[in-house]
């Protein structure tokens, strides 16, 4: 009688299955990582940039009206952190320390006044203009003086960066350092300082044509 021949399944141990997932992990992390690290590798092909854009074309012109009366420039800290549900830091998670610069514009809408705002007394020599109160313009990021401090990125989220077409994009911190930055001159005192240097041009500019007196006052 002929015994049966069994087919024994050999089976992988739990030490070997470990081993196996910590090598993958290691592989996928180091995937991750650019080749511009390794000494002499960035410049072992050589590059070279072609600038291939069309000429700028002119949509529309428009009249300005308005006296830039002051500029402030700000700077600004952001610390954005973004974390996942359930998974740590290591996984999956960002957190960027940013330093954000710009300034911010004041401004007088001249062309807002009317001509009843404007009086001349009969032998020209008293002014009386009434201005609507300054305003300020949208903040301006200055791309050139802002900087990341630091980056700390998930596996997840290097992993991402890979097939993403912006890796390591900072236009999260950036918007938010811009609105910091408009929230900022809005407790600065920049459209007071607006108002004073518009009524100093205006004074210096009447009293050059003739005036003894120039009285300016805002409003709405």
């Amino acid at each position: 009688m002929t015994t049966p021949i069994r087919r024994m399944s050999k089976r992988m141990p739990g030490w070997a299955k470990l081993v196996s997932a910590v090598v993958l992990v290691l592989i996928v992390f180091f995937a991750g990582i650019r080749l511009s690290v390794l000494p002499g590798l960035k410049d072992l092909f050589g590059t070279e940039t072609h600038d291939r854009s069309g000429p700028a074309l002119l949509e529309s012109i428009q009249d300005l009206s308005r006296y830039d009366a002051a500029s402030g420039n700000f700077q600004v800290v952001v610390d954005l952190e973004k974390d996942a549900k359930y998974l740590p830091d290591a996984i999956r998670g960002t957190r960027t320390l940013y330093v954000g610069a710009g300034t911010v514009d004041a401004y007088v809408d001249l062309g807002k006044v009317a001509k009843d705002d404007v009086t001349v007394n009969e032998d020209r020599t008293t002014a009386t203009l009434h201005l609507p109160h300054a305003q300020l313009g949208k903040p301006a990021l200055d791309t050139d003086r802002s900087y990341a401090v630091s980056k700390q990125r998930g596996l997840l989220d290097r992993l991402g960066d890979l097939f993403s077409d912006n890796p390591n994009g900072e236009q999260a911190v950036q918007k938010l350092a811009t609105k910091h930055i408009g929230d900022a001159a809005k407790d600065s005192g920049l459209t007071k300082r607006a108002e004073a240097n518009t009524t100093d041009m205006l004074e210096g500019l009447l009293t050059s044509l003739g005036f003894k007196e120039v009285r300016v006052s805002f409003g709405t």
